[in-house]
């Protein structure tokens, strides 16, 4: 259901069959009613609505029961498309674009309606809509007094990027925090989180992927038993709740409204996050006007690598991974005209190579290419060498189970493109990189893709490789990176 919000009063389309049963026969008796002071508000919709921003359609209660909540003080409703001087703007993701923005004769109000196309996934936000929000008291959440159960050891790198973190949410500050692939991130944030909870701060971890939110959960789960933890992205089953630790993709901020007073952004510079406006204002958007930002990353951009050289932006880097040991350094190969080659249906022989000597010792590794196209035609070709190789990209519908099995063992090689580079950890692996020239790869993807090599403090060694018709300024800058990191970690006293 939809409804028009003109100087505060609800003028509502027809209700749905569904809704017979209640059907409101006379809207104006409740635009007049005074606000009620024995008024019981209903806490399944405070659970539903609290930090949120939704559409009408969104809420499952009677548009009755949701105007009582307003009328009483409990619910907000904002436009959901305003006017500036440039036009149209859309509340929920920010967009003032006008090329994304249409409009449609709107059967409710009767005019050519304008609405936001940029969002519209989520349901469409229109001039004659609204955003509802929670405006009442907080759900109430029990907190044990010592709700980190994890008894792990950080290392120095980690312990010093902890007590930074610990006095940013005390303080509601900014904070960078820039560590290695593998320097155990995830653990670093336990004792602020648990410094968040103990003063009744809402914490949020985005990610700007489904499946980093996947892989997080259990391990969030796992440190705070005794706190609900939920997890948001896209077909989730959480999408409903609240609680007072929440993973979401970037994505998901969308759906939330002064909600955090915590909010930690990891990978900050990872695609789409780091060149989508629309995600940056959501994070805005979520966070309340008092809070603290966290970003995680690896790989800084230049702009932000010279604000924490001129001071500006406050940061800590941990140049080494937990377990001690260097980063492995990338080999550049020479690897021919690879393209020419695989039109020819066959591979550069050092790449095959490399292929077949790790099928023969039962290492597994990472073979990344930089196309979909590619990625087909080369799994195509190793396969005769095992049919137990897979290849897995962005939109395979089977790319869960893949990692998921990659991960068990059951996949010997694993073709990826770029979408692998970050997020997935296999404990004793090695990687290749078929293409390393090729303008997808990075700095930034080639570090990462770097760092999938020797986390586990197990097996902290592996090889990585770029096979490549020609060095680019990105291999060499990726190289260099992890080269001064490891500098800079043996000058700390971080590895051995």
């Amino acid at each position: 259901m939809r409804f028009l919000l003109e100087n505060d009063i609800l003028i509502p389309e027809p209700l749905s069959d569904k809704h017979d049963a209640k059907r409101i026969t006379d809207f104006e008796s409740i635009y007049t009613q005074p606000m009620n002071p024995t008024f019981e508000y209903s806490s399944e919709l405070q659970h539903l609505l609290y930090g949120k921003q939704l559409l009408l359609e969104e809420i499952p209660y009677f548009l009755e029961d949701i105007h009582h909540h307003y009328l009483n003080g409990y619910l907000q409703y904002r436009k959901c498309i305003t006017k500036t001087k440039d036009g149209n703007s859309c509340v929920r993701c920010g967009n003032s674009d006008q090329k994304l923005f249409a409009s449609f004769s709107c059967a409710r109000c009767k005019n050519d309606c304008a609405y936001c196309r940029k969002c519209i996934n989520m349901g469409r936000m229109s001039e004659c809509t609204v955003l509802v929000s929670w405006t009442g008291p907080s759900p109430n959440v029990e907190i044990p007094d010592k709700p980190l159960v994890w008894k792990g050891t950080l290392s120095l790198g980690q312990q010093r990027a902890s007590t930074e973190l610990i006095k940013a949410v005390q303080t509601n500050e900014q904070l960078l925090i820039w560590a290695v692939c593998g320097a155990g991130k995830t653990e670093i944030l336990f004792e602020g989180i648990q410094t968040a909870l103990h003063t009744g701060k809402k914490v949020c971890l985005a990610t700007p992927r489904t499946d980093v939110v996947i892989e997080l959960a259990p391990r969030i789960k796992s440190a705070f038993p005794g706190i609900e933890v939920i997890a948001l992205y896209g077909g989730s089953e959480d999408r409903d709740k609240t609680a007072p630790i929440t993973l979401a993709t970037t994505h998901q901020l969308l759906r939330f409204y002064k909600a955090f007073d915590m909010i930690i952004i990891d990978e900050v510079d990872a695609f789409p996050y780091s060149v989508e406006p629309m995600l940056q204002y959501a994070v805005n958007q979520a966070k309340k006007d008092t809070s603290s930002t966290i970003y995680l990353t690896a790989t800084p951009n230049q702009k932000w690598k010279k604000e924490i050289e001129a001071g500006k932006r406050k940061a800590v880097i941990i140049p080494a991974r937990y377990h001690r040991y260097a980063l492995p350094v990338p080999e550049f190969i020479w690897c021919g005209n690879w393209e020419k080659i695989l039109k020819k249906k066959r591979l550069p022989r050092n790449v095959m190579r490399w292929i077949k000597k790790h099928l023969e010792i039962g290492k597994q590794a990472f073979l990344f290419v930089p196309r979909i196209t590619y990625l087909e035609s080369i799994v195509e070709i190793l396969l005769t060498l095992d049919p137990g190789i897979e290849g897995v990209h962005a939109e395979d519908p089977d790319r869960k189970d893949k990692v998921a099995r990659f991960r068990s063992g059951e996949i010997p090689i694993l073709v990826t493109t770029t979408i692998l580079e970050r997020g997935v950890t296999v404990p004793n692996i090695d990687v290749a990189v078929l293409g390393a020239e090729d303008k997808i790869f990075t700095e930034s993807a080639l570090v990462q893709i770097s760092g999938r090599v020797g986390r586990s403090a197990q097996f902290p060694t592996g090889e990585i490789l770029f096979f490549h018709y020609g060095r680019t300024r990105e291999m060499i800058k990726a190289k260099k990176h992890i080269e001064n990191m490891n500098k800079e970690a043996i000058q700390n006293g971080f590895i051995d």
